[in-house]
């Protein structure tokens, strides 16, 4: 499968791009200084230009078979339509090149919640950008998926939970790995059209564990005291 990604220098552009290649994907990352990018891989295209123009987009994404965004904020703090401009500038170009397939990173800070008010109250300035991002993309007719994720963290797990439409009970956070997972699996799998997924981290299983555990060294006991 040919992926277009945009946003590939990112922290978790760069998982997206390294996962994609490890499953056997042919990669174009479209990125502002290609000179950032390190990896290399014969499957890898790294080509420059800019997120916000429609014309090269297009231009770029030829052949390809989806889009992958995992484009974030520069300054979370500052006023900015980075992620809006370039939701257009994507969209178009997609319906001009002919991909149909699009995923895009948000947050589930616009999931309802206390926790996501002060979070949303916080970051204003990107949370407005990347609200006005989602509606581009939801109005724009293609088969999109929009992943919101709770904080990122450096984790190496790749495993995750999703929920339609509402963010996974006590999903405080995720890995970027994890993250990459489910935007990568959502494509090949061709699950999730035209919907805002909730992700998080997959609940410890641990406690599961000692009590199993627990409950073994109680029957054997009792077998024990039986046999007296």
């Amino acid at each position: 499968m040919k992926l277009f990604v945009i946003g590939a220098t990112g922290r978790t552009g760069e998982e997206i791009v390294q996962q994609a290649l490890a499953r056997g994907h042919h990669v174009t990352a479209f990125v502002r200084s290609p000179e950032t990018v390190t990896l290399r891989d014969e499957r890898l295209n790294v080509l420059k230009g800019n997120v916000t123009d429609e014309n090269q987009l297009s231009e770029a994404m030829q052949s390809q078979d989806a889009v992958v965004s995992a484009l974030g904020p520069r300054e979370v703090f500052k006023p900015s339509s980075l992620l809006h401009d370039s939701a257009l500038a994507t969209t178009r170009a997609m319906g001009r090149s002919g991909v149909r397939r699009l995923v895009v990173l948000s947050a589930a800070a616009h999931f309802p919640g206390i926790p996501n008010r002060i979070v949303s109250f916080i970051l204003r300035n990107h949370m407005r950008d990347s609200l006005a991002m989602e509606k581009v993309v939801q109005d724009s007719g293609l088969d999109w998926t929009i992943a919101r994720p709770p904080r990122l963290t450096q984790e190496q797990y790749a495993t995750y939970r999703s929920r339609e439409g509402a963010a996974p009970r006590r999903g405080f956070s995720l890995s970027r790995r994890a993250l990459a997972a489910f935007m990568l699996d959502a494509i090949e799998q061709k699950k999730h059209f035209q919907k805002i997924m909730g992700i998080a981290k997959q609940p410890l299983e641990s406690s599961f564990r000692s009590l199993t555990f627990d409950d073994s060294l109680l029957r054997v006991k009792t077998d024990v005291e039986k046999s007296v």
